[in-house]
């Protein structure tokens, strides 16, 4: 009976470090690729799984409700193109002025019509 009981363990704690392993990022991962944490999980189950569990395995962030899985927030994501000066891009301000010229006109189409109405 106890060995059913180690060997259930075992192949529980074996499926979830392989189903980690397969889902968790690439940046999350410590000390060896991907595929070298598989491989090592899928041969020394026990041990593998351990390992992988105390020394492979980053740290995640899906704790944190502001925080992408990545650890960075939405618009701090290194290579997300973010421009440093807003005077610079000139498109993104033509844009804004577009908008704001948008919302100006809607909003006096609200007065008039409210003064009609009244």
């Amino acid at each position: 009976m106890p060995y059913f009981v180690f060997g259930l363990i075992t192949m529980l704690l074996w499926v979830f470090c392989i189903v980690d392993v397969v889902t968790r990022d690439e940046r999350e991962i410590l000390h060896l690729p991907k595929m070298g944490w598989l491989v090592v999980v899928v041969i020394l189950p026990t041990l593998g799984s351990l390992l992988w569990l105390f020394v492979g395995r980053g740290h995640s962030f899906a704790g944190s409700a502001s925080l992408s899985r990545s650890g960075y927030g939405e618009y701090e994501r290194p290579g997300r193109h973010i421009a440093q000066n807003p005077e610079d891009d000139e498109e993104f301000l033509r844009r804004c002025r577009e908008r704001a010229e948008e919302q100006r006109r809607v909003e006096r189409e609200r007065r008039k019509q409210r003064e009609q109405d009244n």
